[in-house]
């Protein structure tokens, strides 16, 4: 009997024990609790703020997962954040429409990905401190209708597009008589749209306006004397936290020792760097 009820309590505390190791193991799934990790998300897929790459040329960092590779600016405000932190980056690519859950789920640590702190996503999300402002521009052919173009209201009659869920795709509105094309996913499939002639033009903002007709001769960027009305909210990109993130005020310190003129070069270099096709 002793021995039947010593076997019968081993056995119900070795069940216990794996059960507990079970929960532990499911409770760090998915999750971004890594104390010496800083993990960031980013679409990859927005040149010149980020892109994917197959090597680590001009510093690119491994794509948790993934074979490929993560440059740009945004990548490179999130090293120096992670250098400053004493934590190692790590770069999660996500999907655009998938930063936020991601980042509420606790599967990433933070936003980096050209994302504009709007009051709308401040409902659900916290912002650090701007680390670039830039102006709206729109993209068009070259050679073609609107290459000329100096006012937004020059595109009347045009089909006009921008990415989902950005204020880029908002302030087509402000057009009067364009046609206003359904949002897109991601940039490099607004590129192939404007290529083929399914849109006459898509609003970005200028470091993107830039990169587009960097790499690519058939593009020109349009910047207006007559332009968007927009807040600097929407022009404006911020890193994105948990809402009261022990991180914020640590990150805010970190981006007020990165000068303007060094932002400045960043954009530059990135611009300089990306990718001939993304």
């Amino acid at each position: 009997m002793k021995k039947s009820l010593f076997t019968l309590t081993l056995l119900l505390s070795t069940i216990l024990l794996l059960a507990a190791c079970g929960t532990k193991e499911e409770e760090s799934v998915g999750s971004a609790s890594d104390q010496d990790t800083f993990t960031v998300g980013l679409e990859a897929g927005y040149a010149p703020f980020n892109w994917t790459q197959m090597d680590d040329k001009n510093g690119g960092v491994k794509i948790d997962g993934n074979a490929e590779y993560a440059g740009g600016y945004d990548v490179e405000i999130a090293k120096k954040i992670a250098e400053g932190l004493g934590k190692e980056l790590v770069v999660v690519k996500t999907e655009w429409d998938g930063l936020v859950p991601a980042l509420t789920s606790g599967k990433i640590d933070a936003i980096i990905a050209g994302m504009s702190p709007t009051a709308e996503r401040k409902k659900t999300i916290d912002f650090s401190e701007n680390y670039y402002t830039s102006n709206f521009v729109m993209v068009v052919k070259k050679g073609g209708t609107f290459e000329n173009a100096t006012s937004i209201q020059d595109f009347k009659g045009a089909k006009i597009t921008g990415q989902l869920n950005t204020s880029h795709y908002g302030v087509i509105d402000q057009i009067e008589g364009v046609k206003k094309q359904p949002a897109s996913d991601n940039f490099p499939a607004m590129r192939v749209a404007l290529e083929s002639g399914m849109i006459d033009g898509y609003v970005s903002e200028r470091p993107e306006g830039i990169s587009a007709s960097s790499a690519n001769d058939k593009f020109v960027m349009i910047e207006f004397t007559e332009g968007f009305v927009a807040d600097e909210e929407e022009t404006a990109v911020a890193v994105g936290l948990k809402k009261e993130s022990d991180l914020t005020d640590k990150i805010n310190k970190i981006l007020a020792g990165i000068s303007e003129e060094e932002r400045q070069e960043i954009m530059d270099n990135a611009i300089l760097n990306q990718p001939a096709a993304e």
